[in-house]
């Protein structure tokens, strides 16, 4: 059932994606803000069809934490559901992401008109200052900055290295960090055909004040904070 109920979601997103790409490229015109607005529109309507076509819920425990002000969030990485479902859950955001993920036709298109920090992780410190710079710019905009910072995706149940990108725009930025751990894994896997029913618990902790702290302290506070919750969240 699981199977057949994945093969009808993939179906709606063949169906959904190209047309809204066409009409993500018609809002370029428009200010950042309201062109975000619009074309996170098909992040919505794809976590509707995972839960209405897959049985994927959703709950949000920690709201109370987001601060007022833009901010950085540390993520843990384990599925593409969070890519999409931080755009309903959380304030307007730009993601840190790989530069490539922009030549993806239709998919990529709609995400570069949403002002991605898009970096190429080869270039080391560099990419580091550009994470710095750019999202000094979106923090001002308005806009909060989401950082993956294991880089990649990774199954429940393990880890990889932080890398200090997010941390050192905090840093940098006097932005708090915010760390959210959640446990989508288990029911979107990652490079898996198959999604399976369940309830995705997204958890929010307390922001990390960056004031006084070096990049590399803040990392180690959001890493503590994240991997604690993991072993709650992915058993």
């Amino acid at each position: 059932m699981a199977f057949l109920r994945s093969g009808l979601f993939w179906l709606a997103l063949v169906v959904l994606t190209p047309p809204y790409a066409v009409l993500a490229l018609l809002s370029a015109p428009l200010p950042r803000h309201a062109r975000y607005r619009f074309i996170s529109g098909w992040s919505h309507l794809v976590i509707l069809c995972l839960r209405w076509l897959c049985g994927i819920r959703w709950r949000i425990e920690g709201r109370e934490h987001l601060p007022a002000r833009p901010s950085v969030i540390l993520a843990k990485h384990q599925s593409a559901w969070e890519t999409l479902a931080f755009q309903r859950i959380l304030p307007p955001q730009v993601l840190v992401l790989k530069r490539e993920l922009l030549w993806i036709p239709f998919f990529g298109w709609g995400l570069a008109l949403m002002s991605p920090i898009a970096i190429d992780r080869t270039r080391g410190v560099k990419a580091m200052r550009a994470i710095a710079r750019r999202g000094k710019e979106r923090l001002a905009q308005g806009f909060w900055v989401i950082v993956f910072p294991e880089g990649t995706r990774v199954a429940p149940g393990t880890r990889r290295k932080y890398q200090l990108g997010g941390a050192w725009l905090a840093a940098h930025a006097g932005a708090p960090v915010v760390p959210v751990a959640h446990n989508a894994g288990r029911f979107w896997p990652r490079n898996s055909f198959t999604k399976y029913p369940g309830e995705v618990t997204v958890r929010i902790g307390p922001a990390i004040d960056s004031a006084g702290r070096d990049p590399e302290t803040l990392n180690a506070m959001a890493e503590e904070w994240i991997e604690a919750q993991q072993k709650t969240l992915d058993r």
